[in-house]
């Protein structure tokens, strides 16, 4: 086992949020090898951004020398989990759901070494479709206050919307997931993001009371912008580790352009780097920040679609952006920033640029999904760009396949 307790590695790289018994975890985690597990919702056929955070935390915990369970709800899949949801959502086949844990474990792959059963799949179908439910309600559900399940967040912001009986379930069957686990592998701790704070509390408790043995719960810090949006997100959706969902170019454009105020908490997060050249790159000012930028979206590609993917996506978005060896000597139009105060319709920055020879040409183009914005591609005419719009006083735009033009700030 590693020398450095997991515990203070993921604190260092800013992992944790919650802890639900902060010296016991610590002192567990030091003197034997601790069974945990992370629940994984297999609603798509690929792990996305949100998803990649406790990836990377399961990844740590693992390389410290404990054994990870990768639960997946094939059964809480078919019940929908309530959290930062307003809506009920769709029912899945347990064959849909099979595929999708086949797919999700040759991502996880990739981070996590199955082998020797050093890394569990498991899926809560497996018990929660053939439970009785008169007998789990007299054997568990006396276990939980409604009252008190009615003031976590998850139900409060449902609660008033309209929480259905079917997803109110969702806590119990997600605290009794963590008691089979306990009972068939010996998991003692339940690692999740802090939206889970809830659900965590609930498995570890009941444990405590239905097994009279100890049981933890760990929080991670949710991936948010400074301005507390959720990380992953795209105009056309998701930011998927499958390549044929998000390209790597594509994924790689996404770090190499999160904001300035980002960067250092995403290497510390997202990537395997030594915390003194995370706190390195973190401290680069300005312009300078560009290295670290390039840096995190290399690392983070590297990882996920490989040394070669990363290459290729680096060599081709330099070239963009520096008009490098690669892709020639980019066109470029110098605007006033100005000009862009109250914002500008992307039609007449299309114009200024010279890349229409009439409005209704750049509307036809639009509509055909031809212009894209930072690698974004442009679904209504009446978009309006401004000066957040551009990364360090630069835009790019292209123009079907081929087309690229710098728009630059001046002033």
């Amino acid at each position: 086992m590693d020398n450095k307790n997991a515990f203070d590695i993921l604190q260092e790289r800013g992992f944790i949020a919650q802890a639900t018994h902060e010296a016991e975890i610590k002192e567990l985690l030091s003197k034997e090898r601790v069974t945990f597990y992370i629940g994984f919702d297999p609603t798509a056929d690929s792990l996305h951004v949100g998803h990649f955070l406790t990836v990377m935390a399961m990844s740590h915990m693992q390389k410290a020398g404990h054994r990870p369970i990768i639960l997946v709800g094939g059964g809480t899949g078919m019940v929908g989990d309530p959290t930062d949801r307003t809506d009920m959502r769709k029912m899945m086949t347990a064959e849909e759901v099979q595929h999708n844990v086949d797919c999700f474990k040759k991502q996880l792959s990739k981070f996590i070494d199955f082998e020797d059963d050093k890394a569990i799949m498991a899926n809560n179908a497996d018990w929660l479709l053939n439970l009785k439910y008169v007998d789990f309600i007299r054997d568990y559900g006396v276990h939980f206050s409604v009252n008190r399940m009615l003031t976590a967040d998850s139900y409060r912001t449902r609660f008033e919307k309209g929480l259905s009986f079917f997803e109110f379930n969702y806590m119990l069957m997600q605290s009794y997931d963590f008691l089979e686990l306990y009972r068939r592998y010996g998991c003692k701790m339940q690692l999740g993001g802090n939206d889970q704070w809830s659900n965590i509390i609930g498995g570890v408790e009941l444990i405590r009371k239905v097994e009279n043995q100890d049981a933890y719960g760990l929080t991670f810090t949710l991936l948010t912008t400074s301005d507390n949006k959720k990380m992953g997100k795209t105009q056309r959706g998701a930011v998927w580790l499958d390549p044929e969902k998000t390209t790597p170019y594509e994924f790689f454009q996404y770090w190499r352009n999160v904001e300035d105020a980002s960067v250092e908490k995403c290497l510390g997060l997202l990537t395997f780097l030594p915390m003194e050249e995370v706190r390195r790159l973190g401290s680069l000012q300005d312009k300078d920040i560009n290295i670290a930028k390039e840096a995190l979206a290399y690392e983070i590609t590297k990882n996920v679609h490989g040394e070669e993917e990363a290459k290729k996506a680096l060599e081709a978005a330099r070239a963009l952006f520096a008009g490098g060896a690669h892709g020639g000597s980019i066109p470029a139009t110098e605007i006033e920033k100005s000009d862009i105060e109250k914002g500008i319709s992307i039609i007449e920055l299309l114009e200024k640029a010279s890349l229409i020879p009439s409005r209704g040409e750049g509307r036809r183009l639009i509509t055909q999904g031809g212009i894209k914005v930072n690698d974004e591609k442009v679904e209504a005419f009446d978009k309006v760009i401004t000066a957040d719009d551009f990364k360090d006083g630069e835009l790019m735009i292209q123009k079907g396949k081929k087309v690229f033009h710098k728009v630059t700030l001046n002033g």
